[in-house]
């Protein structure tokens, strides 16, 4: 098969989808590489490391897209990769479609086969491509936050940590997953009061284990969380429901319980934000202010560490990218019910129940798309 990789274009995101070493485990099992030029420049990769691997170099986006059968991406495809996209393509890619009713429809529209890195499982129900952008950033989450209650930058003025006789900011963590608990160890690594808050009794009895009484584990319930509210100085949202749009956890008449300079992180703005004030921005404009309150609102948080996130990905994703390109998608699903699981649009249908309830449009089961027959 003809993998090709081109060069992301969503506002600051520096990642590429393949690294040299994906190069040349797919020429090794006798796949041809495309990479468009520059590709991978913002992760310090340059053209002659993928050419040694055994890619070949094209000019642009359309020579990617034209002699590509499968296009291998980081982020969602912008409007002009829309565009390019052609029955024939199958598109690996976040995706992140349940608040995208637009980009939705008009990936249907593409009659492509779009399967999103978010809502691929393993065999215990896990998230393996979404784990390690969330790992990183969790980790961003704490280092942002904490910079943004710098007064410079509209926070309160306060140190994360504390010093010796002054005390540590409070830190709520809502969500006690991948994310959350990046986050909650970076912000115990700063020495600050943490609080993590999450629904799963059992989650949180594992949390409490390993963060060894360094952090609160706490029932996350609306009251609990409107409780501590005026207490804290950062709160990370890191809410994650499997492929859907995520809840609204902090409303907007809850600003008022907090203090003037306060920051909220929404880590999960990709699939919609889990405050009711959140938007999407970006690495060059970050923040923004509702109600004296600073939102920290990034949807493509790890595109700001490229060489730390292309390389995690890329270990990530490859064994997927392979099977695909080696077999193609009808078997490789077949083989593998957790990538199946990740097949999000099939031929102008919606084969992922979640998105099409978030979306409006009919869910169509993936073997009636696929046009296979369904597995025992």
């Amino acid at each position: 098969m003809r993998v090709g990789v081109p060069t992301e274009v969503k506002t600051d995101e520096y990642r590429v989808a393949l690294t040299p070493a994906g190069v040349r485990e797919l020429v090794d099992a006798g796949h041809e590489v495309l990479i468009e030029r520059g590709a991978g420049e913002g992760s310090a990769i340059a053209d002659d490391d993928y050419v040694a691997q055994g890619a070949e170099i094209v000019p642009d986006a359309d020579a990617v897209f034209d002699g590509a059968e499968m296009i291998v991406k980081v982020k969602e495809p912008q409007p002009e990769e829309v565009l390019r996209l052609r029955p024939d393509h199958l598109l690996f890619t976040y995706l992140h479609l349940a608040p995208a009713p637009e980009l939705t429809r008009e990936l249907m529209a593409s009659g492509a086969t779009c399967v999103a890195y978010e809502t691929v499982e393993d065999a215990n129900g896990r998230l393996p491509l979404l784990a390690p952008m969330s790992e990183v950033a969790g980790k961003l989450a704490t280092q942002a936050g904490a910079f943004m209650l710098e007064k410079p930058l509209g926070g309160r003025g306060i140190l994360l940590g504390g010093v010796p006789g002054v005390a540590a900011a409070n830190v709520m963590v809502i969500g006690g997953g991948v994310v959350g608990k990046r986050a909650a160890l970076i912000a115990i690594g700063m020495e600050a009061t943490v609080f993590v808050y999450d629904r799963d009794i059992d989650r949180l009895r594992e949390l409490d284990s390993e963060f060894g009484g360094r952090a609160d584990t706490c029932f996350a319930t609306t009251l609990a969380i409107e409780q501590r509210l005026p207490e804290v100085d950062l709160v990370i949202g890191a809410v994650l429901v499997h492929g859907a749009k995520a809840p609204r956890v902090i409303t907007r008449g809850q600003l008022a319980l907090m203090k003037p300079g306060a920051v909220l992180v929404d880590v999960s703005i990709d699939q919609g934000g889990c405050f009711e004030t959140s938007r999407p921005t970006t690495h060059t404009n970050p923040t923004y202010a509702v109600d004296g309150i600073t939102h920290y609102c990034v949807a493509n948080m790890p595109g700001a560490v490229p060489i730390t996130s292309t390389h995690a990905l890329t270990n990530a994703t490859l064994p997927y990218v392979v099977h695909l390109a080696s077999v193609g998608v009808h078997r490789a699903v077949q083989d593998n019910p957790g990538l199946a699981r990740g097949v999000n649009v099939v031929a102008g249908g919606v084969t992922y129940a979640p998105v099409a309830d978030a979306v409006g449009v009919p869910y169509v089961p993936l073997e009636e798309a696929l046009g296979t027959p369904r597995t025992a």
